[in-house]
C-alpha cells in the first residue's frame, strides 16, 4: 500500500510539474521514436574503435560477464560477441536510470521484479557489419510469496530479502525465472545509441567502407 501512495504521487507531481526546469536526466530512457532494423548494418572500419563503442554504450547500465572481441584469425574477421550479468529493472523512483524504458517497462519494474540481460552479437560483413543487440526480460519466481498488496511494502524490491510478522528478515526463495520475451524498447534504445556513437566517431552515412585489417605478423 505505501508504495502504491508513493507511486500515485510521482505521478500527480509529473503531470503538474511540465512548466518547471526538470534535470537532465527526466527524459533519459526514452523509447526511440523510430525504428531501424535489428540486425543492423553499420558501415565502419576500425574494429577495435567499433567494439569500445559498443562496450561503452552497454556498461552504462548493465554490467558486462562475459566479452569475446572481434578478432583477426588467419586473415579472417571473428564474430565478437558480448553478454551482460542480469539486472534488476530500475523503477519509477529510479529516473536516471535508463535500463528500463520509459512508460509501459518502467511500471512493469516497478509492481514486479524483472531483470534483464543483453547479449550483443557483431557479425562482419562486407564494407562493414551487422550488429544485432538482444534484450531478454525475466520475472522473479518466488516460493511462498503472498498476493496480497498489504504484504507488497514488507518485501525488497529486488525480492531477496524478507521482513516477517515478528521483525525477522528472512532470506526469499527463489524458485527461478520466468521468461518474459524479449524487451523490444530497449534493444531499440541500445542499437541506435551505439549507431550514434559510430557516427560521432566518423561512421560515413552511407558510402560503404573496407575492412582494415591489422598487417600480418
Amino acid at each position: 500500500m505505501v508504495r502504491l501512495v508513493i507511486l500515485f504521487l510521482i505521478l500527480s507531481i509529473a503531470v503538474g510539474c511540465h512548466a518547471l526546469r526538470l534535470p537532465s536526466w527526466v527524459g533519459a530512457g526514452r523509447p526511440p521514436a523510430v525504428i531501424v532494423e535489428n540486425p543492423a548494418f553499420v558501415q565502419f572500419g576500425d574494429y577495435e574503435v567499433l567494439w569500445e563503442q559498443i562496450v561503452d554504450s552497454i556498461d552504462d547500465n548493465f554490467k558486462i560477464k562475459d566479452e569475446q572481441r572481434v578478432r583477426v584469425i588467419a586473415g579472417q574477421l571473428t564474430e565478437g560477441r558480448l553478454e551482460t550479468y542480469p539486472t534488476i529493472g530500475s523503477t519509477l523512483l529510479e529516473p536516471w536510470r535508463t535500463d528500463s524504458t520509459r512508460g509501459y517497462e518502467k511500471l512493469e519494474s516497478t509492481l514486479q521484479t524483472i531483470r534483464r540481460t543483453v547479449v550483443v552479437r557483431v557479425m562482419p560483413e562486407q564494407g562493414g557489419y551487422l550488429i544485432e543487440v538482444e534484450v531478454r526480460k525475466e520475472l522473479e519466481d518466488l516460493r511462498g510469496r503472498r498476493t496480497d498488496v498489504a504484504d507488497l511494502d514488507r518485501l525488497r524490491h529486488e525480492g531477496t530479502l524478507r521482513t516477517e510478522d515478528d521483525g525477522t528478515i528472512q532470506d526469499t526463495m527463489t524458485l527461478g525465472w520466468i521468461p518474459l520475451g524479449r524487451d523490444l524498447e530497449l534493444e531499440q534504445r541500445l542499437i541506435q545509441d551505439i549507431r550514434a556513437r559510430l557516427a560521432a566517431c566518423g561512421a560515413p552515412p552511407q558510402e560503404r567502407m573496407p575492412l582494415r585489417l591489422p598487417p600480418t605478423q
